[in-house]
């Protein structure tokens, strides 16, 4: 046989082998198209992503968004039929779900990926309803099965889903206030209720004292609670804690107080700035408070064990309070000011 010959002959080979491969796959394909077109769905499966410090909804309750109702229920129907983006809207408009993704395995089994929404404050409004911010500042309806342990905020002006500027504005100083309790076990336990006044000033009630907090706005929130860290430990601890009715840290630089038995102020030494994380302050004389006489740290350390204490209810569900708290003036107090030049602190 010529050599020509053999060159087509084996050229025709190749040829025919190729054509054989992709005829196979063809059918491969169209087999497997078939069995994707007649396989049905078999089940549901949920995965919770994200944090499990809530629990507005479990598996079970998520699974029921979709297999609850016959219309979207998609198992035993045809894989090819399961529409996957109108279930996601279904799962998505649940109000406590974020976001949530949808797909289908191998094995035929609808798979839903879900985001739970984190609450950071419990609202109460001053027309009597509640529900929780997250830190989007997207409303997150009450939960009968579930509480969260998150800081409560009384008297906001509106349940309103659209704020205006004004309300935008406090809703976003209550979570940044909100979010900085929430990172600190100390003002978690310390931090009983926060109150918003008809002028969007924040006044806070402690777990330990019968001071009334004056924060004023929800800016400067790190500065703000160092300064009443430090006047807890510098000042109070020295002073005693039944002396005055107000704690005021809305001015820049000072802590201002009013006493209980409306005598004149007097003038304190300026405050170091404190964080809850450090392990000691530098007192008047220099020294550490882990030099100072034990007796002096009684309520700090009450407040601290506080921190470590079981949870307790932070307001009633059924009966909000909304009725706004003004600090009784004792008569004869004059307004705080520096008696001595360079005075930051006033008591």
């Amino acid at each position: 046989m010529e050599p020509k010959t053999k060159k087509a002959l084996k050229r025709m080979g190749i040829a025919f082998l190729w054509m054989v491969a992709f005829a196979g796959f063809v059918v491969l394909v169209v087999a497997a198209t078939k069995d994707k077109e007649s396989s049905r769905c078999k089940s549901v499966a949920v995965q919770i992503v994200g944090s499990a410090n809530n629990a507005f909804l479990n598996e079970k309750d998520i699974k029921n968004l979709v297999v609850g109702n016959k219309t979207t229920n998609p198992v035993g129907r045809l894989v090819s039929e399961v529409n996957l983006s109108a279930l996601e809207k279904v799962v998505a408009t649940n109000p406590w779900i974020k976001t949530a993704d949808l797909y289908i395995d191998n094995s035929d089994v609808v798979n839903i990926r879900a985001t739970l929404r984190e609450p950071v404050a419990r609202i109460f409004t001053t027309s009597g309803s509640t529900f929780y911010f997250d830190k989007d500042l997207g409303h997150i309806p009450v939960s009968a099965r579930y509480t969260a342990r998150v800081p409560v905020f009384t008297n906001f002006p509106t349940a309103a889903t659209t704020l205006t500027h004004a309300d935008s504005i406090l809703a976003a100083q209550v979570v940044e206030v909100a979010s900085y309790v929430l990172e600190d076990a100390f003002w978690m336990a310390q931090i009983e209720q926060v109150n918003i006044t008809p002028d969007y000033q924040l006044e806070m009630t402690p777990t330990l004292g019968d001071q009334v907090i004056v924060f004023g706005e929800g800016t400067d929130v790190a500065i703000k609670f160092n300064k009443l860290l430090a006047f807890y430990r510098q000042g109070l601890n020295k002073v005693g804690w039944g002396n005055y009715t107000v704690i005021n840290v809305a001015f820049d630089d000072e802590v201002v107080c009013t006493r209980k038995d409306g005598g004149i102020p007097v003038k304190a030494p300026a405050l170091p700035v404190f964080d809850s994380t450090h392990a000691d302050v530098a007192g008047d004389d220099g020294a550490s408070d882990a030099d100072a006489d034990n007796s002096s740290n009684t309520h700090l350390s009450a407040m601290a064990s506080a921190a470590a204490a079981p949870e307790k209810p932070k307001a009633p569900a059924t009966k909000p309070v909304t009725a706004h708290h003004t600090p009784e003036k004792p008569k004869g107090t004059l307004k705080p000011k520096a008696l001595y030049p360079g005075s930051k602190t006033h008591f």
